[in-house]
């Protein structure tokens, strides 16, 4: 099911997003007026799907997709494309070199968080006093919401600013960067109140919007990385013991069109097509409501890729697999998984498709090791013909999901010495891929790496890998030879806040940059 964002015209929080020019702008005239705004419940329900579709331009924005600037960094995919040139700013964050403090991917995606922040301020902030009857839910929705763009801040940038009430004029925006622990104080205290007022799942009529569940499993992933295992057990507890959720049948069944917003997931980004974009509408670095960004990372036309036989689409050829990644699902026996996750140039082939190297610039298809990507790539039945196909995708990105919280709950039962119940959460990922349990016998570190393998092969092409290569310091054996440092343990301040906030200097500045 398919939740239509595109009849929000919700602009009236104006400049206060994040530190750019729009700050010192006139105010707008085709907008109502704060002060009676809130006063009315459709009024509330239009501001917090507003912040959804905030979500949604951020993940989905052409070139500068919050999915796609984290997932880079990983060693599950390469950024591809036409060559090393093509999109310079991703080749950068994939090829760990060159990063730039003005990479506008990165600069994007910080913009855009801090913009999602600032909707959810001013709602959170014009409910306090509020005695209407949809008070409460809009205020934890917002509080999530908030919690999870912070979540996403501090794992990608470190110390950040911590920005919570909305400023009156330029004078009062200038933030200080906040330490790791202190974001993540108020992260929890966010889903504290979260978690005490979302409906769960089954009650939530708009299936876009997230549930109790989602809150809890939001608050013990954060617990993990923060290390406090012991601290996140109850929540993972209390999200696997509540039959609401649940893992879908079958690796595929994950991607399917059919269970979009399904029982294994629990923040997950919609996407539609009805809005017909063609090459003369298309609203490049604008609002489309559909995911461009599939259409990215399918396998590249031009005669290099042919994969009608196989039910694909040709895309622009962004976002391939790794052999890495290939070679750890041969070694795992895992083919059910693969089959959900990527092809290899021999299975194509034998499906009736094809691999030309010579229609590629050079004779050589830029970053190829010898697989396309299956898990979000371009699906025939995911696009419209209404519009130019390539530009309608309804793929969904599913950002949160159930398996990850029974990996997360794997490791946080190692961590805290109880392997049998580690075992548990984690045969449970196994066996939907077809895999058998592990030996019951397996503990300790050996356990754990079985479940950091585990989650190289589920939660692969999803933005998690790199991230939790750093936490558990395991980046600089795994990433050998690629160009990484420690340095790239983080992405940079962007600049442009750096000079407009004036509460910062070169020296905040992440250690390397």
């Amino acid at each position: 099911m398919k939740k239509i964002f595109s009849y929000i015209t919700f602009v009236f929080i104006l400049g206060i997003f994040a530190c750019d020019e729009d700050f010192t702008n006139n105010p707008r005239e085709d907008v109502q007026d704060l002060s009676t705004f809130f006063l009315a419940e459709e009024n509330v329900e239009q501001a917090v799907i507003g912040i959804y579709d905030l979500m949604q331009f951020n993940y989905g924005r052409d070139w500068h997709s919050a999915f796609l600037v984290k997932l880079l960094p990983g060693d599950d995919a390469n950024c591809a494309g036409g060559n090393s040139e093509d999109q310079a700013q991703l080749q950068d964050i994939d090829d760990y070199m060159n990063v730039s403090t003005s990479n506008v991917s990165i600069q994007s995606v910080w913009d855009h968080f801090y913009r999602t922040i600032a909707l959810s301020n001013l709602v959170i902030e014009n409910l306090k006093e509020s005695t209407l009857s949809n008070k409460d839910r809009a205020t934890a929705e917002a509080k999530f919401l908030r919690a999870w763009c912070y979540f996403e801040l501090t794992t990608m940038f470190g110390d950040v600013p911590l920005r919570l009430v909305l400023p009156t004029g330029a004078d009062d925006f200038p933030s200080p960067k906040k330490p790791r622990a202190e974001i993540y104080l108020q992260i929890k205290e966010d889903l504290d109140d979260a978690i005490a007022n979302l409906p769960e799942k089954s009650a939530v009529a708009d299936v876009f919007r997230v549930s109790k569940g989602a809150a809890q499993a939001l608050m013990a992933k954060v617990l993990v990385f923060e290390g406090k295992y012991a601290e996140s057990i109850p929540f993972f507890e209390a999200v696997i013991n509540n039959p609401l959720h649940d893992l879908e049948a079958s690796p595929e069944d994950v991607w399917s069109v059919n269970t979009e917003f399904g029982k294994e997931s629990l923040l997950e980004i919609g996407y539609i097509s009805t809005t017909g974009r063609n090459w003369d509408n298309i609203a490049w670095g604008g609002r489309n409501e559909s995911n461009l960004h599939i259409q990215l990372m399918g396998p590249r036309g031009d005669g290099i890729f042919s994969v009608g036989s196989v039910g694909l689409l040709n895309g622009w050829g962004f976002n391939l697999p790794t052999s890495k990644l290939a070679n750890a699902f041969a070694a795992a026996g895992d083919t059910d998984r693969q089959r959900a996750t990527l092809m290899t140039e021999a299975d194509l082939i034998a499906n009736g498709g094809g691999v030309d190297p010579s229609k590629a610039a050079g004779g050589a298809i830029w970053d190829y090791e010898g697989a396309i990507r299956i898990k979000y790539s371009t699906k025939a039945e995911d696009t419209s013909a209404d519009g130019v196909r390539e530009l309608n995708y309804t793929t969904n990105f599913r950002l949160f999901r159930y398996a990850e919280v029974l990996l997360l709950a794997a490791e946080a039962y190692n961590q805290e010495g109880n392997d049998p119940q580690a075992i548990v959460e984690l045969n449970k990922v196994r066996n939907r891929a077809g895999l058998a349990d592990i030996n019951p016998a397996t503990a300790g570190t050996d356990l754990f790496d079985a479940i950091v393998n585990e989650k190289f092969l589920e939660l692969a092409h999803e933005g998690q890998r790199f991230w939790d290569l750093v936490r558990w310091n395991r980046a600089s054996t795994e990433l050998s030879g690629t160009g990484y440092t420690s340095k790239n343990n983080l992405f940079p301040i962007p600049q442009s806040e750096i000079d407009k906030n004036t509460a910062l200097s070169a020296d905040d500045q992440n250690p390397g940059y």
